[in-house]
């Protein structure tokens, strides 16, 4: 099997680079040709546009920012569609709006092309390590053809119900770990300002009801004022945008998902924006004047 991957960011690199180390032939593409160096230097091949990868390929994979990416590279001028053969199968693991994912798959249907959306959670860490919680939707007999594919790239994958399943999930994930995220920042910022070390409480709790793999993950980055990112804070604030649209659309209000969105669009105007999401630490620090690392 040959496989096509579209999108060579910070996601995109260790999961292509983890099926070479399966043993898939893989071929890809990207805007930016210093990231097509770097794949080919581990054993890709490279293709010319996003139309020559699927004409090589039975399976393409993109992994994209938004929408409207994953729309132009699939349903665009040189895009997945003007090079597919009948019988090719799409697997977008971008995380994008629901909706967006239906529409792009009714496009691919009068082509004769098979689509899953499977958007994954874990981030940078997770996708070098090939320990990705992936989510998807579409046909369940599709899903368990290349269900094996996938767990290439993850440590789970979790069938979720049809199209645009997947990207639900996601935004429902993505609503968990923002809010996670920004209890932490306001936690570790109370204790630090009451003089206590926010080491020692992390080590406290971590064990009880309160731990989770968010905390375990985003809590050392806050102590130590460690904001390299794993996953930008622009990449979340696009994600609960996705959530909140969604949301109206289906009458589901979330008032919380909005909160933590205007803190990383604080964070965002403060110039923060490509900071891993652990800043919200920053937030915190600008509105109590004391900063949760040393």
């Amino acid at each position: 099997m040959k496989i096509g991957f579209i999108g060579l960011g910070i996601m995109g690199k260790p999961m292509v680079r983890n099926l070479l180390k399966a043993g898939y032939d893989v071929v890809c593409y990207s805007r930016t040709q210093k990231d097509i160096d770097e794949v080919v230097a581990s054993g890709a091949n490279a293709g010319k546009s996003s139309a020559d990868v699927a004409s090589k390929a039975n399976v393409v994979i993109t992994m994209l920012p938004n929408s409207p990416q994953v729309k132009s590279v699939v349903l665009g001028e040189g895009g997945i569609l003007e090079g597919a053969r009948e019988g090719l199968i799409v697997i977008d693991m971008s995380s994008i709006a629901p909706l967006a994912s239906q529409e792009i798959e009714r496009a691919c249907k009068q082509k004769g092309v098979r689509m899953l959306d499977a958007p994954v959670s874990g981030g940078e860490p997770k996708a070098i390590d090939a320990s990705l919680a992936i989510m998807v939707g579409g046909e369940e007999k599709l899903f368990d053809e290349v269900k094996d594919l996938l767990l290439v790239m993850g440590s789970s994958a979790v069938y979720c119900g049809p199209i645009g399943a997947g990207n639900t999930t996601k935004l429902a994930n993505q609503i968990i770990v923002a809010l996670n995220i920004a209890a932490l920042a306001e936690a570790l910022t109370l204790v630090r300002k009451a003089g206590v070390d926010p080491a020692l409480v992390f080590d406290a709790i971590k064990g009880g009801l309160a731990g989770s793999t968010v905390m375990n993950a985003k809590a050392p980055m806050m102590i130590d004022s460690n904001f390299k990112p794993g996953f930008k804070v622009d990449l979340h604030i696009k994600d609960l945008a996705n959530a909140l649209d969604t949301g109206h659309e289906v009458g589901s209000p979330l008032p919380l998902t909005a909160l933590a969105r205007e803190m990383m669009e604080s964070l965002h105007s403060d110039g923060f924006g490509g900071d891993d999401h652990s800043a919200l630490a920053r937030y915190y620090a600008k509105l109590s004047g004391t900063k949760i690392g040393k």
